[in-house]
């Protein structure tokens, strides 16, 4: 820059201009050497702005930097956290689900045994008449005996109407009857029958006064089989208001 105002200077001084060009000239060069002269100046005024910028710029850009990586830690340790709460969520989700089905089985569970306790309350008795006194028989051919005095008839498994039990859940049940006659020409018996096989039976014969003969049974009955008292052939029964004939009948326990 010195070699420039120099230079002016020395081209000043040798040009051959007049006194009042020199002086013009001499101002258009004071004007010129201020100008160059205040030039590195503003330069460097400029470059040490952007120098402070650019400090400042750097400054922000890393304090945004470190902000960022503790955002970005902080995102990672939510995601971690809301992870391990999703996990523990599942779990206890898991752990809901197997309790509710230990619920679902518990009460499945107490209404079988609720079930079981209302089916498994079985008890009847019967007699013959309901009503009067008479014989039942003879008849040439086994025939189905109906105890129709019913005092006793839980779970109500007897019909009065046919004379037949029917066992309301499997398990062991026991059977005893009773039957009687006066002495004549007939006997009395009376055979008890599983669906269509017969199993016990009870008889007696006697020539005069009365004669009664009993049997007893425990069976192991299926859902729906059937229990009754057949008339033996060429038999007949007596009853009244004593209810001498009878049949009993109770479940002892399921099975």
């Amino acid at each position: 820059m010195k070699i420039t105002v120099i230079f002016l200077l020395l081209l000043l001084v040798c040009s051959g201009s007049t006194d009042q060009n020199k002086e013009a000239e001499k101002e258009i060069l004071a004007q010129q050497i201020t100008s160059l002269q205040s030039l590195p100046q503003d330069i460097l005024a400029v470059l040490r702005e952007m120098a402070v910028t650019l400090t400042q710029q750097k400054f922000d850009m890393r304090l945004l930097q470190t902000e960022n990586k503790e955002h970005a830690a902080k995102l990672e340790r939510q995601e971690t956290e809301l992870k391990k709460q999703e996990t523990e969520l599942k779990k206890q989700e898991t752990e809901l689900k197997k309790q509710e089905t230990e619920l679902k089985k518990q009460e499945t569970e107490v209404d079988k045994l609720k079930q079981q306790l209302k089916v498994g309350q079985v008890a009847f008795s019967a007699s013959l008449l309901a009503t009067g006194s008479g014989y039942f028989g003879p008849f040439p051919t086994f025939t189905t005996l109906i105890f129709k005095h019913v005092p006793t008839n839980i779970g109500k498994a007897y019909n009065p109407h046919t004379g037949i039990f029917t066992a309301p859940v499997r398990g062991a049940y026991h059977f005893e009857w009773y039957i009687g006659t006066h002495g004549g020409h007939q006997a009395s018996g009376a055979v008890l029958v599983k669906n269509l096989q017969q199993i016990v039976t009870a008889y007696e014969h006697q020539t005069s006064g009365y004669g009664s003969s009993a049997n007893g049974v425990t069976l192991l009955l299926e859902v729906g089989d059937v229990v009754f008292l057949r008339l033996w052939v060429n038999t007949k029964v007596f009853d009244n208001v004593n209810h001498h004939t009878t049949f009993s009948g109770h479940l002892l326990f399921t099975m």
